[in-house]
């Protein structure tokens, strides 16, 4: 018998899986063949503490101990630096008042990252407090810990039918009988809930797309912060001596493999080239990731009311690395009954019922 069975082998689904395999045994079915292969395996992979909603702020700060030291630590400095047009100053004031950035002179963002165009610069600020995660790392401890308590980590293992019979019963290759059903399945949370009887939440996955660049005007990037443009119109960081650019949409799609839209992406390189002097002449390859998010746009975690053997873990929303210490620790607590660390105010933002109402 199967403690808990959790469907989704990202992010979302190995960091609670490891949180549960210290109270039981632990199962995850994965569809893919391989462990993250959707938005986990697509992320910017970048820890800001300021990053996101309130809700999601608190789980932040509750994973930042996690990330800094454990194993070694996850996180590397990489700095963030907000970059605003001449015509942006009052959108660019509310960024960095919701990013707690330090405004910089120009000149002194233009030393940092050399290809920032004095023509279209107005406004420059930066964090500190941003981090590069080691995603795969953190993803493959996750899974290593769920495996030393016992458990199993299964790919290629699709679902095809759930019901229950005083226990939940789900076929995917193979029947698996568990008490506890997580449900962890990204983009595809809505339909696992359908196949279970329960009622969807009314997750919306969005596509991003990401492009990779040679290094611009042959600079050496490594050490440039991420830069944002005002408004998340675009952003782009430094990867393994290139640059990814991202047009930073949010565009709804159905569940799926997703690819990047060719305009889309030329519409946000475009952006990015008119705050920068290196004119981008090659794209070295793109793809695209879903972020899946709740209707009120912050993570949805615990039992569903209607059943609380029925458990969500979704809707991390582009949020998924940073937050997942302490979402994964949330919601193992409100599985086996235990005391969350988190603020009151905080679980009920997060708990489904606030989506059943």
């Amino acid at each position: 018998m199967i403690d808990f069975l959790i469907i989704g082998g990202g992010i979302a689904g190995l960091s609670t899986g490891a949180r549960l395999s210290q109270h039981g045994r632990v199962t995850v079915l994965e569809a893919e063949e391989a462990l993250g292969y959707h938005a986990s395996g697509r992320s910017a992979a970048l820890f800001e503490e300021s990053y996101g909603p309130p809700s999601v702020v608190a789980l932040n700060k509750a994973s930042a101990d996690f990330l800094h030291s454990e194993n070694g630590g996850y996180l590397t400095p990489r700095g963030l630096m907000l970059v605003g047009h001449k015509d942006q100053g009052e959108a660019f004031e509310q960024d960095v008042a919701d990013l707690s950035m330090q405004i910089v002179p120009t000149k002194e963002a233009r030393v940092r990252i050399p290809i920032l165009d004095p023509a279209t610069l107005g406004f420059t600020a930066v964090s500190n407090a941003a981090f590069d995660i080691d995603t795969d790392r953190l993803l493959q401890d996750f899974a290593r810990v769920i495996r030393g308590n016992g458990g199993e980590v299964l790919t290629k293992a699709k679902v095809s039918a759930i019901r229950k019979d005083r226990r939940w019963i789900v076929e995917a290759g193979g029947a698996y009988e568990a008490r506890t059903l997580i449900n962890a399945a990204g983009a595809w949370v809505d339909e696992i809930a359908a196949l279970a009887g329960i009622a969807p939440i009314g997750i919306i996955p969005k596509r991003r797309s990401m492009a990779r660049l040679p290094a611009p005007g042959g600079h050496d990037v490594k050490d440039w912060p991420m830069m944002l443009g005002v408004a998340e119109a675009w952003y782009a960081k430094p990867d393994a001596g290139k640059l990814l650019v991202s047009p930073s949409e949010a565009d709804p799609v159905p569940p799926q493999d997703a690819y990047a839209d060719d305009m889309v992406l030329a519409e946000g390189l475009a952006r990015y080239e008119e705050m920068v002097t290196e004119p981008v002449t090659r794209v070295e390859t793109n793809w695209a990731g879903l972020r899946s998010f709740a209707p009120d746009g912050t993570l949805v975690l615990g039992s569903d009311p209607s059943d609380p053997s029925f458990v969500w873990a979704a809707g991390q929303g582009g949020y998924g690395f940073q937050t997942s210490p302490a979402a994964s620790r949330l919601v193992s607590d409100l599985v086996i009954g235990a005391v969350s660390e988190l603020d009151a105010e905080t679980i009920e933002a997060l708990k489904p019922e606030r989506l059943r109402q």
